[in-house]
């Protein structure tokens, strides 16, 4: 018998059973609220530091507007990908206790609930904000969708493939308060880029056993698993500490700025060190709370800069 089959049996019997919070409860789960957090943040400083169309104070009605639209498409997305995963999020000790999954929520159910988050959050954006910003976040979930999430099963370049959409956020953001795009909208991009290489690889260590035991090949198998992992942990961080001197060059940040954000990629490249050199779910840890950690700190010194 197929899990799907095995979960549609247990579904209508574990429905009766959840309380109407419970099953609101595992909606937003769905939506992956965590994930959404650094989404808005990185958008929302994208959309702060644009050049905006209008002159005259601060638009807080289109930040909002923006962040709305952002978070709607973007949970959306994350639900679309639960559901496309849902068999083997089964098989996952870190993924199993997901709402579809666990079978609390009905795979169809949920296909509309993430249809109906991402056509509402495209049409809010057209609408509320403009065409561009709507359509980047289009193709961020058609290319995370599309391209990312069946390439987890087939190569450990999905790494690289998914870094294309998740850097989308501050361009978002850019493009809703300015209406284009600019060359300081892809050093934010460059920054989201870079930094997502050592934060999934901490994850893709911490899990490693269980991305095996679903089929998920995010790592290689042997020793050319050490040395993809050693390659993406710390050599991006280069390229984060390089791009730390972008705004100063392009007259767009002072010293201030650069000295913090060059402090924060230094740090962030010792924790992606750490982990090359001990291999261990600490290191990985570490790595990960750092990674968190990296982007509202950077992303925070430019807005504070632009003040």
């Amino acid at each position: 018998m197929s899990t799907d089959h095995m979960a549609a049996l247990a579904v209508p019997a574990m429905r009766g059973r959840l309380s109407p919070a419970s099953v609101l409860a595992d909606y937003w789960t769905l939506t992956k609220p965590d994930v959404n957090l650094l989404i808005l943040i990185t958008a929302a400083a994208g959309f702060c530091l644009a050049p905006p169309i209008h002159l005259v104070g601060f638009p807080v009605l289109l930040l909002v507007h923006t962040l709305a639209g952002t978070l709607l498409i973007a949970s959306g997305t994350a639900t679309l990908n639960q559901y496309v995963e849902r068999r083997f999020d089964a098989q996952m000790r870190r993924t199993k206790r997901r709402p579809l999954a666990a079978g609390r929520i009905e795979p169809l159910r949920a296909l509309w609930f993430g249809i109906a988050l991402s056509v509402s959050g495209a049409i809010y954006l057209a609408a509320a904000v403009n065409l561009l910003a709507s359509l980047l976040a289009v193709l961020t979930l058609l290319s995370y969708l599309l391209l990312y999430t069946p390439l987890k099963r087939k190569t450990p370049l999905c790494t690289l493939a998914g870094a294309f959409p998740g850097a989308a956020p501050p361009l978002i953001g850019w493009a809703a308060a300015s209406g284009t795009l600019s060359l300081e909208a892809w050093v934010l991009y460059g920054l989201v880029f870079l930094w997502q290489f050592p934060h999934f690889m901490a994850i893709a260590w911490i899990y490693r056993e269980d991305y095996v035991r679903a089929g998920y090949l995010v790592l290689p198998h042997g020793e050319r698993r050490n040395s993809l992992m050693t390659l993406q942990a710390v050599l991006p961080s280069f390229g984060l500490i390089a791009l730390s001197f972008a705004p100063m060059l392009l007259g767009k940040a002072g010293l201030f700025y650069t000295a913090g954000a060059l402090y924060f990629s230094i740090c962030f490249l010792y924790y992606g060190l750490q982990l090359t050199l001990h291999k261990t779910n600490v290191a990985a840890r570490r790595l990960l709370l750092a990674s968190i950690l990296y982007l509202p700190a950077v992303f925070g010194l430019m807005v504070l800069n632009r003040m």
